[in-house]
């Protein structure tokens, strides 16, 4: 009995030990991992606007409508960062804008731009604005079937921007000959899936100027997003990670 009980105690150290041995060989794999993990970037804001150009300066034809400046937009006033109604972009994405603009010249049309750079300032506005519930003045233009209380769960309001990054503009086309904007199947900031790129419930020709858009900016080094058909950025952007915070005014 004796001799039993002693292998019995001599078997429980082994293994006690080898437990124990193979937990301080995952903590030390665990501990290196976080050594060895690559950590994102920092997000810097920064007033430095060097790198930046008035992009009519680039484009001088394009027409101008800068929504956030005048009142007529989902938050019923001016925007707060918007100082005049200018449209500024990166060096980078202005010039591939112009490249874009000139091939759609070509084919009779003009680009107009709703917003390109937005301050920091300006999201932190819409911010507030989406807080405020009791502030739907302008649902019924922008947003009417959309409650308000989801718009931070749906993405339509965000706490940073990609266009606080300096290459991502919101712009459609104007016919040249009628001067009047091509039917894209719905409104600048409209909150509903009929903005989406994908949505096919349009007609044939509003299928057609939306790819119109698609096709000068996509071929020029222009990425869109998912629920927007207005929205460009840069693939190349100079500044991923920087998120600028000076107004919009002329440089």
């Amino acid at each position: 009995m004796y001799f039993c009980t002693f292998n019995l105690c001599q078997i429980m150290k082994r293994v006690s030990f080898i437990i124990a041995l193979i937990l301080v060989c995952v903590y030390a794999f665990m501990a290196c991992k976080r050594t060895h993990e690559v950590r994102p970037v920092a997000v810097l804001p920064t007033e430095d606007k060097s790198q930046f150009v008035n992009i009519t300066d680039v484009v001088p034809d394009a027409i101008l409508e800068i929504r956030y400046y005048s009142t007529y937009n989902f938050v019923g006033a001016r925007v707060d960062g918007y100082e005049q109604p200018m449209a500024l972009m990166t060096k980078q994405a202005a010039d591939s804008l112009k490249a874009a603009s000139d091939e759609l010249r070509e084919q009779g049309y003009r680009i107009k731009i709703w917003d390109s750079y937005r301050p920091q300032t300006a999201v932190n506005h819409f911010i507030r604005w989406a807080e405020d519930l009791q502030d739907t003045t302008m649902k019924h233009i922008f947003y009417p079937m959309v409650d308000k209380s989801l718009l931070f769960e749906q993405q339509y309001i965000m706490s940073r921007s990609g266009h606080s990054r300096g290459s991502t503009i919101d712009l459609t086309l104007v016919d040249e000959q009628t001067g009047k904007e091509l039917d894209m199947g719905s409104p600048f900031d409209w909150f509903g899936i009929e903005s989406h790129p994908d949505y096919m419930d349009l007609t044939e020709e509003q299928i057609a100027n939306r790819h119109i858009l698609w096709d000068a900016m996509f071929g020029h080094g222009f990425k869109g997003i998912d629920s927007e058909w207005w929205h460009f950025t840069l693939k190349d952007e100079p500044f991923p990670d920087t998120y600028f915070t000076f107004p919009v005014k002329q440089l």
